[in-house]
């Protein structure tokens, strides 16, 4: 019985091209063994690649259409429902298809793939004082990335030796099946599996890379941040990343900023925050006090009767703004301090001032008159 090929990508029998391929594209993306190692999912993979791999292909489509199973022993399929011959299908080979290169199907030839490719970009963490974030430094970071072989030049070959053409495809990169259908012989194609899509082979690599055309080496990078940068952002370093196989062109290397935490100021945005303790004669008598700020030192004036609490603002002494002008405000939260002991002659005086501003202490004026559980206790002796 032939295979329902629509029903396994599910799209209806008059689905057009891009919609069969639309739907093979998120069947991909979540099925694909390097994504989902289900072995269900692994065969169900196999089967919707197989059901693409027809229903993108006009001949076989038509067959089934008529009712045949272009991929079934008596429809000349013979691939037992994995059009690939098992050789592996990557998850770039399916982007190809999706997205220009050729398929690789029914016959249309994507040719040697080149062995010189982009290279991978790199992170790096680097730890920042909040005054470095301020100011902005230049950092010298060590990295361990791969780099260009300095035997081969990215070649991947000995020195005196060149790649030569693969004997089994011949130079093309891939090879083809031809098999036989209702409709004539079907041209199916898959890389080549002695030079894995390149079309050349490397008889004798070179002994420092082993033939990839890179080797790992740690080097220094010197890393100009930008002041305003706080924690978490990224600053890109282009061209300093890996250096991709065959000696191809290096990826970028982000250097990641981690803010350390400072003693005095906590960061908010582009604004800072303090606090400053001032005794309670301070408080209520008002004051000027000589305050550090992260780049100088500003009077910061206290009013007469300033409360805890009170936050004071310095325009201009936060942090600057990484991009574009400006600079946050620092602000200062006031706490005032209560003393926990008095001396003698300090307790008088606190005691004359609560005098002169009628604010007796409570337990005085209680014990002047009897108390007030005694004048509770006399009201029902009826005294």
């Amino acid at each position: 019985m032939a295979r329902d090929y629509y029903g396994l990508l599910g799209v209806s029998r008059s689905a057009a091209p891009d919609e069969i391929k639309r739907a093979y594209r998120k069947l991909a993306r979540e099925l694909h063994p390097d994504v989902n190692p289900d072995p269900a999912a692994q065969q169900r993979f196999k089967d919707v690649t197989a059901a693409y791999e027809v229903l993108s292909d006009p001949a076989k489509k038509q067959v089934v259409d008529l009712g045949g199973d272009p991929l079934s022993p008596g429809g000349g399929g013979g691939g037992g429902g994995d059009p690939f011959g098992g050789a592996g299908m990557g998850l770039g080979d399916i982007m190809d298809a999706f997205f220009g290169g050729g398929t690789g199907m029914g016959g249309r030839s994507r040719g040697p793939r080149s062995r010189v490719r982009q290279g991978e970009d790199a992170l790096l963490p680097v730890e920042l004082t909040l005054e470095e974030c301020a100011a902005g430094v230049a950092k010298d970071i060590t990295v361990d990335t791969a780099t260009l072989c300095t035997l081969c030049h990215g070649s991947g070959c000995a020195e005196g030796t060149t790649p030569v053409t693969c004997d089994t495809c011949k130079g093309a990169g891939e090879i083809q099946q031809v098999q036989r259908s209702l409709l004539g012989q079907v041209v199916t194609s898959r890389p080549c599996p002695v030079c894995r899509g390149y079309g050349e082979v490397i008889p004798d690599p070179c002994r420092q890379c082993g033939g990839d055309g890179r080797v790992r080496t740690r080097r220094v990078v010197r890393a100009n941040i930008p002041a305003g940068v706080g924690d978490g952002i990224r600053v890109r370093l282009a061209g300093q990343g890996e250096v991709g196989p065959g000696g191809g062109p290096p990826g970028d290397l982000y250097v990641e900023v981690h803010e350390l935490p400072h003693e005095r100021f906590s960061r908010d945005g582009i604004d800072l925050h303090c606090t400053v303790q001032i005794p309670m004669t301070a408080a209520a008598l008002g004051t000027s006090m000589a305050l550090q700020t992260l780049t100088s030192i500003e009077d910061l004036d206290i009013q007469p009767g300033t409360q805890s609490g009170t936050v004071l603002t310095l325009r201009g002494q936060g942090m600057p703004r990484l991009r574009g002008s400006g600079t946050g405000n620092l602000h200062v939260h006031v706490e005032v301090q209560t003393p926990t002991r008095l001396e003698g002659r300090q307790a008088e005086l606190l005691r004359e001032l609560a005098v002169l501003r009628g604010e007796e202490q409570p337990e005085l004026s209680a014990r002047a008159h009897g108390g007030l559980f005694s004048r509770i206790r006399g009201s029902f002796a009826g005294r």
